[in-house]
Order: C-alpha cells, then sequence, then structure tokens
C-alpha cells in the first residue's frame, strides 16, 4: 500500500493506494464510522460491482450499509440531484460529526462532497473513487460542484474529505474507454510539472492502461502525490500554483460544451485533446518547441485518446468554442488565463491571451487533418 497525504493546516488526511480497500472497508475507514450505520452514495455501475463486497466488510462489523443510488453521467450533477440527495441524507439523521461514503466516479464524489459541504453547514465524508479518473483528480483536493445550464462545475464548494481510498482492484471494472479517459489526467501530471514522468509514461503508458499492477500504482500514487503537494500549496487557487491542474481543462471544456456535456467527449477526452490544444497554442506562441509539442501530441495517440478537433465532427467555428470559455471559472476581471507551455513539464499561467487569436487559432485546428 502506498499512502499519501494531504497537508492541509489543520485538515490533513490521508489517500491509500492499494488493492482489496473496498473488500475491507470496515477496517479501512472504522474510524469514520461512529453509528451502526453508514450512509453510502453510490453510482448505480459501481454499486452493482462493490455494494455486495462494502456491505459484507460492513456486515462483519455489525454496521448497516444505508444506499443512496445515483444514476451515472453528468445529469447527475444538478440541483435536482442535489436536493433530492440532502433531503434522503437528513432523512437518515445524518449529523455534523457523521461521515457520508462516496463510492464512484467524480460525478459521484462531486456531488456527494457539496451535498455534504452544505448539509447543517458541512458534515464529513470518505472518497471511495472506483474510476482512474476519479482516482488520480476528482477524489483529491476538497473542489466539490455541480452543473448549470450556464456550465459545467459553476456551483460547489471547497470541502475536503477525510480520507480517499484508492482501490486499484476497481479500475478492472471500468470500459476500455473510461479507463483511457482517466489516463488523460495521468499524463496531465506529467506535462505540467514533471518531464520525468512523462518520460516514464512514454515508456510505460501502455502497461499502466492494461492495468499491470505495480506499473499502475506508481501511476496512481505519483498523480496523487503531485496533486497533493499542488493542493497543500494553494487550496483554494488563489495563488495560482493550483490553477496549473487545470492544464487542458480550458479547452477540454469548450470542447464538452460544444458536444451537450455527453458521452460523445468523456471529460478525461477533452482533457487529453485539450492538452493537445494547449501545446500546440503554446508552440503558435514560440513558447514551446514545436518538438515537445508533437511529442505531447504522440503521447496521447498512444493512449488511443482524441488528439484532433477533426474527430469529433463539430458544426461550429473558432469565436463559437472560444464564447464558450467565457463561463470558465477561472475569469477574472474579464479577461481569462491560460495554462500553457515552457516546455513538457514547464506549464505556467498566462494572462496576456487574447479570445479572438485563441478562435483564430481554433478555426485553424478545426479546418486542419
Amino acid at each position: 500500500m502506498v499512502v499519501i497525504p494531504v497537508e492541509l493546516a489543520g485538515r490533513s488526511y490521508e489517500v491509500r493506494v492499494a488493492g482489496g480497500l473496498l473488500a475491507n472497508i470496515a477496517q479501512e475507514a472504522r474510524a469514520f464510522i461512529r453509528k451502526p450505520h453508514v450512509c453510502i452514495v453510490a453510482d448505480a455501475n459501481a454499486r452493482a460491482h462493490w455494494g455486495d463486497s462494502l456491505a459484507r466488510s460492513l456486515s462483519s462489523a455489525d454496521i448497516e450499509a444505508r444506499w443512496y443510488d445515483v444514476a451515472p453521467g453528468e445529469a447527475s450533477k444538478s440541483w435536482d440531484s442535489l436536493a433530492r440527495l440532502t433531503d434522503w441524507l437528513l432523512g437518515q439523521g445524518v449529523e455534523r460529526g457523521d461521515h457520508v461514503f462516496a463510492l464512484g466516479g467524480g460525478v459521484v464524489g462531486d456531488l456527494t462532497g457539496f451535498a455534504c459541504a452544505i448539509l447543517k453547514r458541512g458534515c464529513g465524508f470518505v472518497q471511495l473513487p472506483t474510476t482512474l479518473l476519479a482516482q488520480v483528480d476528482s477524489s483529491v483536493g476538497g473542489k466539490t460542484a455541480i452543473n448549470t445550464a450556464a456550465g459545467k462545475n459553476l456551483i460547489g464548494a471547497f470541502h475536503q474529505p477525510s480520507l480517499v481510498l484508492a482501490d486499484l482492484d476497481a479500475l478492472g471494472t471500468l470500459p476500455a474507454r473510461e479507463l483511457r479517459a482517466g489516463y488523460a489526467e495521468v499524463l496531465k501530471y506529467g506535462v505540467l510539472g514533471d518531464r520525468a514522468f512523462f518520460d516514464w509514461l512514454e515508456q510505460s503508458g501502455s502497461t499502466v492502461v492494461g492495468l499491470a499492477r505495480a506499473e499502475s500504482e506508481h501511476a496512481v500514487a505519483a498523480s496523487i502525490a503531485a496533486k497533493a503537494r499542488i493542493v497543500a500549496e494553494d487550496e483554494r487557487e488563489t495563488s495560482g500554483a493550483r490553477a496549473l491542474l487545470n492544464l487542458g481543462h480550458t479547452f477540454g471544456h469548450a470542447l464538452e460544451a460544444e458536444t451537450g456535456f455527453s458521452d460523445r467527449l468523456l471529460h478525461g477526452e477533452g482533457v487529453a485533446l485539450g492538452m493537445v490544444l494547449a501545446a500546440r497554442y503554446s508552440a503558435r506562441r514560440g513558447t514551446i518547441a514545436l518538438a515537445d509539442a508533437e511529442r505531447v501530441t504522440r503521447a496521447v495517440d498512444a493512449a488511443g485518446l482524441p488528439s484532433e478537433i477533426a474527430a469529433l465532427s463539430l458544426d461550429c467555428d473558432g469565436r463559437t468554442l472560444a464564447e464558450h470559455m467565457l463561463h470558465d471559472k477561472k475569469m477574472d476581471a474579464g479577461t481569462l488565463p491560460f495554462i500553457l507551455l515552457r516546455a513538457i513539464g514547464d506549464a505556467y499561467l498566462a494572462h496576456d491571451v487574447e479570445l479572438a487569436d485563441v478562435a483564430a487559432f481554433l478555426d485553424e485546428q478545426l479546418q486542419a487533418h
């Protein structure tokens, strides 16, 4: 087992990475269960795979599992879903000292975390991420949110979990496409701040996606450790350090918005394509070598992730995509900082990017290849 501490002032917690964590939940999370029952908010697919294992482990410790199922997909991150969940948690008598467990991917983690942030002005929660994307990204760091008609993740709160259990066994239940989408976030950590990790992924990425245990554990643990360091430095994204974690997301969210936040483009696929676009745009501005931008593209291609906008068959122009970016949470005083690259492993926050120039660049990408 690899244990990564997330060091925050007075609120530090552990992320544990290993196999068998969910099947041993009663022992792993016993410190966060203070009643003879625990509320578990679960993605319906995750519960189908892991519900019996969790229930058996809890039952062996005389703890009852009380389940709340959430439909898979971004549509569950809505006002209506939040209202139904908070009403259910109140009906279960959840108190401020209790912990709610979130079993599933980023959707369940975000929804549950936000519900716990506002329930009785804040109760605890434990993250049980079952997707690669959630294990290396959304389950760590305390960002919780729901979506609205105006955009993705625009209503939310910073609310840190008390424990994260990243069970590597859960990755074996994922569809191949979803596993690849999660790998995009792993690759992101190398591109934004760790060239040696990127070099390793160039050689070992196929074994990570193939779920070789040693390589998967290293990739997940290294990714979490990288995020933990940045979160500890800039928990609420005020200094600019944490904003670097959004590499690929500004372009990616625009593409997700244009595809209706649907399964036409999974979030991780949007991030992968967004990283390629960020690298190419950096090369266009002369801040990164074209050869490095091409390496990023090849790494994304090698993982079976999209690297060309043309593959999405979008019926729009660059201006339309750029306008989606106006709803980005990073907007500040009417300007939008972009996370760009000086080199692989050296991302920075650019405050001088004109959206008109981004629109022109995107027009070039839409017409290319």
